[in-house]
């Protein structure tokens, strides 16, 4: 649909994938040579900078491969739900993967045989074809990253500094993938869309007491009574460090926007007087 392609073409402008001519930026063209959705591309090249690109490979590979937690057999939800939190990530769903995909690399490494590593993965309600999907994924995304000469960063997973640095690369791409539960309760209304949704129940957040405000999602599904899918907790104050002027600027007005706002003036008042005064 026309509508459809015109979104497309904004959100690779939002981006920086596009020129002034509307061709693809030098900038467009590396972020072309990943099999990905652009906004994941773009995460990626944001975490040459920040200095955590196994990580964000490791993001890329298990976000792109098929769902890694298992539909739990009747019965056995409480057991499945333990079994995932040995993997969760105070920081969200995205480093919740990385713990899952690291156990499994380790696990492969310790099993004498295939089988082993299938029931590894039997014991923890995971799928073992997704995780070695996973695997695969993630040595092309690293055939590509050499064949293009970027550089790839030493794995660095579990500093709070290599955190933010994956949330800041995150931001870097799905800055439109913000959402921001404005009741307390866990309905979060998304920034773009104006849309409510709720958090998937395979969220680390879903049936917890702490539920963060402000989230990054990878993707919104209608399909699963409107959800978001893959899940981690941002401040404000990052989300306006790293989002573009021009798109915060066409963002729909909204009480979170307005809150983001705040957060602009506070973190740069006399920019934002002079922006003012122009």
């Amino acid at each position: 649909a026309p509508e459809s392609l015109m979104q497309a073409l904004e959100d690779l402008d939002y981006l920086a994938a596009l020129d002034n001519d509307g061709n693809l930026s030098e900038f467009g063209i590396i972020m072309s040579e990943f099999p990905l959705d652009p906004q994941l591309s773009k995460s990626i090249l944001a975490s040459c900078e920040f200095g955590c690109v196994d990580e964000m490979l490791t993001i890329a590979a298990m976000v792109t491969a098929p769902n890694c937690f298992l539909h739990a057999p009747p019965g056995t939800e409480e057991i499945a739900l333990t079994c995932w939190r040995k993997f969760s990530h105070p920081a969200g769903d995205h480093f919740t993967l990385i713990n899952v995909f690291n156990a499994f690399k380790e696990a492969s490494v310790n099993s004498t045989s295939q089988c082993n590593n299938e029931k590894w993965c039997r014991d923890y309600f995971l799928s073992c074809s997704a995780l070695r999907m996973a695997e695969i994924i993630k040595a092309e995304l690293v055939e590509i990253m050499k064949r293009i000469e970027l550089p790839i960063s030493e794995p660095n997973f579990g500093s709070k500094e290599n955190m933010l640095s994956i949330k800041k690369s995150l931001l870097s791409g799905y800055f439109m993938h913000i959402a921001r539960d404005v009741d307390g309760s866990g309905n979060y209304l998304m920034l773009t869309h104006r849309q409510v949704a709720q958090l998937h129940p395979f969220s680390l957040y879903y049936n917890t007491r702490r539920i963060p405000e402000w989230v990054l999602f990878h993707e919104f599904s209608i399909l699963e009574d409107n959800s978001l899918r893959v899940v981690s907790e941002i401040s404000p104050d990052l989300f306006v460090e790293l989002v573009p002027q021009y798109y915060f600027s066409n963002l729909p007005p909204s009480e979170s926007k307005d809150i983001l706002q705040e957060a602009i003036n506070h973190l740069s008042p006399v920019s934002t007087m002079k922006e003012e005064q122009k």
